[in-house]
């Protein structure tokens, strides 16, 4: 099914699953991008960039696993989970430039800007470990963004809560593909149980920033735009209990990784990984700024 424009898909209707190309005149066309009254358009475009960054970079990590997945139905699994987080990002990013008043900026978003412009969460832009660490990244990720992305289709803001619903039914299969490996590899063989928890631990020190309110999340969460993360904790940690005691997992016991002075990624201080991560995402556009494909 093609569509002339990616807001298109966003109906009822239209319920299949979609990634992006690019030659997309009007990425909000059908969709009403007016911005809700009260709020501020530059608090706006910055929510959206930490919500569309998250899912950039750790599409971006997903599909390295492209020809490494253990099985061909896995190599399709993990792709398809990357292509729609790669969906999100793009009508993400396109709401962030049109609250701004730019069309077609998701490009330039995605690769002219530099690390510390980038607001996403530390954990999605983790260098890619065994295969244990994707399921424990991608379980933890998935129920804490299903979580914020079910909230969010209450948005004031029409558009977020029409990316959020198409999200909410895209994640919920993140999920459960997650938990699916999860309790498989943890109540599995010695080894399997063991590659597992260490990649949750791998993990693990970086849970805390997924709960950690931004002062423009807090602001637009009072007028009814925003999530408050803090507001997901309670969600997060039952459904993950509930994977974790089928798993027959603990939690593991790891300090919170730090930041600097108190900012982390949403404040644009990123890990090493990241800068290697954007030479590869950003190195073709770079090198040839004015091309189209």
């Amino acid at each position: 099914m093609s569509f002339d424009n990616v807001y298109e898909s966003l109906t009822e209707e239209n319920d299949a699953r979609w990634a992006f190309g690019t030659g997309f005149e009007d990425p909000l066309s059908g969709v009403d991008a007016t911005i809700p009254d009260g709020v501020d358009a530059a608090d706006l475009a910055a929510y959206c960039l930490m919500l569309g960054d998250d899912a950039l970079i750790f599409s971006h990590r997903l599909q390295e696993w492209c020809t490494n997945a253990p099985e061909l139905e896995d190599e399709v699994a993990i792709a398809n989970i990357a292509l729609d987080l790669l969906g999100q990002a793009r009508l993400l990013l396109a709401r962030a430039g049109r609250a701004q008043g730019l069309d077609g900026a998701e490009d330039r978003y995605a690769f002219l800007r530099d690390e510390q412009e980038f607001r996403n969460v530390r954990l999605a832009e983790l260098e890619r470990g065994d295969f244990g660490e994707l399921t424990a990244r991608l379980l933890v990720f998935s129920c804490w963004r299903l979580a914020l992305l079910d909230r969010l289709t209450g948005s004031r803001d029409p558009v977020l809560a029409a990316i959020a619903d198409k999200g909410v039914k895209e994640v919920t299969y993140h999920r459960d593909y997650a938990a699916q490996w999860a309790v498989r590899l943890g109540d599995g063989t010695e080894y399997s149980r063991e590659r597992l928890m260490e990649g949750m631990a791998s993990i693990w020190p970086y849970l805390g920033e997924l709960f950690a309110t931004h002062p423009i999340e807090r602001a637009l969460a009072a007028e009814g735009v925003a999530v408050d993360p803090a507001e997901l904790r309670e969600e997060f940690d039952n459904v993950l209990a509930q994977v974790m005691l089928a798993a027959k997992l603990g939690a593991p016991e790891a300090a919170p990784a730090a930041g600097v002075s108190a900012r982390t990624g949403r404040d644009g201080i990123h890990t090493e990984a990241m800068g290697h991560l954007l030479a590869e995402l950003q190195s073709v556009a770079r090198a040839n700024p004015e091309a189209t494909w």
